[in-house]
């Protein structure tokens, strides 16, 4: 059973170092998505909850942004540290409040969810210029993906995704974490080429609580994979890595698609082919949505 409380904050826009974008956006605290690989989880300890990650919800309520013009040409991240599409967002709605709070002001609007409820706000977002969506699919099995998180199906995010895209709004494909040996970053890639105008690629990072966690699942489920777990996670080989990285470079080349190293010059014609962005080691993220930032409304 999820623990939820509506609680009052200042702000519900984050100053951010993000390569993403400007200002973070979390209509909410904690997410009932509960990856067991979430890096956000470090939250926990700032939210006086004793529930474990995936269990609890706080529902942010905000003054309301009196001039959200003066965020014009920012681009706002929703999504840094929660789901902005969390089950609970069918009833809470923050984050279409939000949405319609910033109607007309000029932002640039970047969301990345793993839900399909995205789709309830299809021509709010619309209304945002080049607005951008993405979904983090890391597999396209759905066995490994009901033992990773509660969000929806992949094929469900792979449906919206198509969708968005045939809407007009730009879509991102977050392949993320990438699970050595069991993420198939090719056959993701050949799936979504067609209907996404990015593509990010980052590491599967294993730190704190949860390395414990994957590293016991992995143990169990893939135990002829554990070897190849702790030479990356215990020894700290990047060989694996680096030998993925050459593999989507050839990959992208045979299907004519621009591969880049965190690059974020990624302002394509639409109908363009799709950008690939490799943010393996990306650690500046992590940092970034720990430090909090300065706040603003």
């Amino acid at each position: 059973m999820v623990v939820i409380k509506e609680i009052e904050t200042r702000s519900i826009l984050t100053k951010s170092n993000l390569p993403v974008g400007d200002y973070s956006v979390n209509p909410y605290v904690g997410c009932t998505h509960a990856c067991k690989y979430c890096y956000a989880s470090f939250m926990k300890r700032f939210t006086n909850h004793a529930e474990p990650w995936g269990e609890f919800l706080d529902v942010k309520h905000w003054p309301e942004i009196k001039n959200p013009q003066k965020y014009c040409g920012k681009e706002l991240f929703f999504g840094s540290v929660t789901d902005p599409y969390n089950p609970q967002e069918e009833i809470y709605q923050r984050t279409r409040a939000l949405l319609k709070q910033l109607q007309g002001s000029g932002i640039k609007l970047s969301i990345q969810t793993k839900s399909d409820l995205v789709l309830r706000d299809i021509d709010l977002i619309k209304s945002f210029p080049d607005a951008r969506v993405g979904f983090s699919i890391n597999t396209l099995d759905e066995a490994f993906k009901d033992d990773m998180d509660k969000a929806v199906s992949i094929e469900r995010r792979l449906a919206a995704m198509r969708e968005l895209h045939d809407a007009g709004i730009r879509t991102t494909c977050f392949i993320s974490p990438i699970f050595p040996g069991i993420t198939d970053v090719s056959a993701i890639i050949d799936r979504v080429k067609e209907q996404c105008n990015l593509v990010w690629l980052e590491n599967l990072n294993l730190r704190d609580g949860y390395k414990a966690v994957i590293m016991d699942y992995i143990a169990e489920k893939y135990p002829n994979l554990l070897p190849l777990y702790r030479e990356i996670y215990t020894d700290g080989s990047r060989l694996y890595w680096e030998t993925l990285d050459r593999i989507i470079r050839t990959c992208a080349e045979k299907s004519g698609l621009e591969y880049m190293w965190d690059d974020d010059s990624m302002e394509k014609p639409f109908d363009a082919p799709p950008v690939i962005v490799n943010f393996f080691y990306h650690e500046e993220i992590k940092k970034s949505a720990k430090k909090g930032g300065k706040t603003n409304a």
